[in-house]
């Protein structure tokens, strides 16, 4: 299984150099888990950037996935994960839906850098 930081997933809208990295979990569909705050972060800096309609469009394809809305046990995990790491708000709601699925987080957010089960990349080429 697998989820999908907001970073990632806005490399792969820009089509930068880490696009073809974050295609891979994007791409596996039966595998992808998709946290409703990455659709609000994703939704937010498409539309500033771009646009509505290609905020529309990116939320369209980010829904081909498994969505995970913030429930209970999300929420609380969550919480944990923030006195544990110590990582925003966002950041703890997108990995706990990960850990609670036992999936992978793929990301090019420092915050995430060195916690267990994450794939990390590097923006500037490094890993």
């Amino acid at each position: 299984m697998n989820v999908v930081d907001s970073s990632a997933w806005l490399e792969y809208f820009a089509n930068t150099t880490l696009a073809s990295t974050f295609a891979e979990p994007i791409k596996d569909l039966a595998n992808l888990i998709v946290p409703s705050i990455t659709i609000v972060e994703v939704h937010k800096k498409a539309w500033a950037r771009h646009g509505l309609k290609h905020a529309n469009e990116c939320t369209e394809l980010m829904l081909t996935g498994r969505l995970v809305s913030l429930d209970l046990p999300v929420a609380l995990d969550a919480s944990a994960v923030v006195r544990q790491y110590e990582l925003p708000m966002a950041d703890s709601i997108v990995y706990a839906t990960a850990r609670l699925n036992d999936a992978t987080t793929w990301t090019c957010d420092f915050d995430f850098k060195d916690l267990p089960n994450v794939r990390y990349f590097d923006k500037r080429g490094g890993r």
